[in-house]
């Protein structure tokens, strides 16, 4: 039935192998469980946000598994989220009641949209309209960015100094999250060298164990206040699973038809960095897992753009902000995964979650740094494909994608450069031809976004 339904014989995979990388994937992104409560939480109740965040990734991600048949796994968007709490219902609605209401009724709209772009395959012309060689820039892009949020997650960088003082520094090799951070990553490269079948997963579970060695030998110190938390699972509080109902169809259309250019900015805003952060994930994931065309196209990728848009229309209705592909599918990507199975084991994983939820939130950044880490360098690698001696557009394009990915901390930011610098480029080298329908679009769409933020700093 597996091999009907996910056509693993065909994509040179296995039961086992599929499993053990959607285990990773889950594991690698299981943060968000914590993460997203945590967030939402300073304007919505935590307990339903959880439920809402691990119903709509599930669904989302097992609608990714059995329509599209792709290893990608989806969840509330990183950045998304805090736009929603911070910049959306505590800055430009502060003074609203419940301002929750409106940005789900946004998310909503945004939902519906793409379900629409998303049918008439307007997205999918997108992603496919990207020249090959910014395609692999924006893998390497992502490597270095997925690099970054583990480096950082573990502390391993740190920032020193504050305003436009503040720097990247070192952080402490004496603690415990820096320490075994580093050699969880060694671990990962060691299994890999002696071809050890889940060495990503057997990495963060190891790292986990040390942390439990370190907390109970008082190495890692405990303190809640400074975001440093217990590495062993609680399950004191229960599973509070009743909130869902103080979020779930809490929507506001009265409000939005009464301040209805402000509402538009909101979605354009949700609708701008959700469309490009996906395109950029889904084309990373995809090239790492050897799963585009002969010519850089990605097969059913409508079908993948559908499940996002479905993820998201439904997370709004439970209650949490835009649900989007992750990059920390490339984890299970670099394990092996390659089919529906992958995303299948994830979403059914946050099922579980519901049920064993203080165990998947006990496991800390610091176990999940070596493999984001890891799956860096596998990403990175894309560098090889790129033509620096050809035309100049593909060149530029390719390298401002790398750099600005993790300097910007924006997957679409990245994508904004490189395609600005592509178009632009080859305009002034005469070959505007060379220039897609599809190109032009998303170069208009580029350009509206950078008058919205020379608006936001006047």
């Amino acid at each position: 039935m597996l091999e009907k339904l996910f056509k693993l014989k065909e994509h040179n995979t296995d039961v086992r192998t599929e499993v053990v990388a959607g285990l990773t994937t889950f594991l690698a992104m299981a943060y968000i469980l914590a993460v997203n409560p945590n967030i939402l939480g300073t304007v919505m109740d935590r307990s339903g946000v959880f439920v809402a965040t691990a119903v709509a990734s599930a669904f989302a991600t097992l609608f990714m598994a059995l329509v599209a048949n792709y290893p990608i796994a989806l969840s509330a968007g990183l950045g998304l989220n805090a736009y929603f709490a911070y910049t959306v219902c505590l800055g430009e609605l502060a003074d609203v009641p419940n301002p929750f209401t409106i940005a789900l009724t946004a998310v909503l709209v945004e939902g519906i949209i793409f379900i629409i772009l998303s049918a008439f395959k307007a997205r999918e012309a997108i992603i496919n309209g990207i020249p090959t060689n910014l395609k692999n820039g924006i893998t390497v892009g992502i490597g270095l960015f997925v690099a970054y949020i583990g480096l950082r997650g573990a502390n391993i960088l740190t920032f020193t100094g504050e305003g436009s003082d503040m720097v990247i520094g070192i952080g402490d090799f004496g603690s415990a999250e820096v320490a075994l951070a580093l050699i969880g990553f060694l671990i990962i490269c060691v299994l890999v060298h002696y071809n050890v079948k889940g060495a990503i997963l057997i990495g963060i579970l190891a790292t986990w164990v040390l942390g439990m060695l370190a907390q109970a030998t008082g190495w890692y110190a405990v303190n809640p206040d400074a975001g440093v938390f217990s590495v062993f699972p609680d399950f004191s509080q229960g599973l509070q699973l009743g909130g869902i109902s103080n979020t779930a169809f809490k929507f506001n259309f009265g409000w939005a038809a009464t301040h209805i250019i402000q509402f538009i900015a909101i979605v354009f805003s949700f609708l701008y960095v959700d469309l490009f952060d996906t395109i950029g994930t889904v084309i990373g994931v995809a090239d790492k897992a050897n799963l585009l065309d002969e010519e850089g196209k990605m097969p059913r990728v409508g079908k993948v753009l559908m499940a996002d848009a479905v993820g998201t229309t439904l997370g709004a209705c439970l209650g949490t902000s835009t649900i989007t592909s992750f990059v920390e599918s490339s984890a299970g990507v670099a394990e092996g995964g390659k089919t529906g199975l992958t995303s299948f084991t994830t979403g059914c994983m946050f099922v579980v979650a519901l049920l064993l939820s203080p165990i998947f939130l006990a496991i800390p950044s610091f176990a999940t740094a070596p493999a984001l880490l890891y799956v860096g360098l596998l990403m990175s690698s894309s560098v090889k494909k790129i033509s620096f001696d050809g035309d100049i557009a593909d060149t530029v394009g390719a390298f401002l994608a790398m750099v600005m990915m993790p300097l910007a901390y924006s997957i679409a930011t990245g994508i904004m450069f490189a395609i600005l610098s592509w178009v632009i480029l080859k305009v002034c080298t005469k070959k505007a031809k060379d220039v897609s329908p599809a190109m032009w679009v998303i170069f208009v769409l580029f350009l509206l976004r950078i008058v919205a933020l020379i608006a936001n700093f006047q």
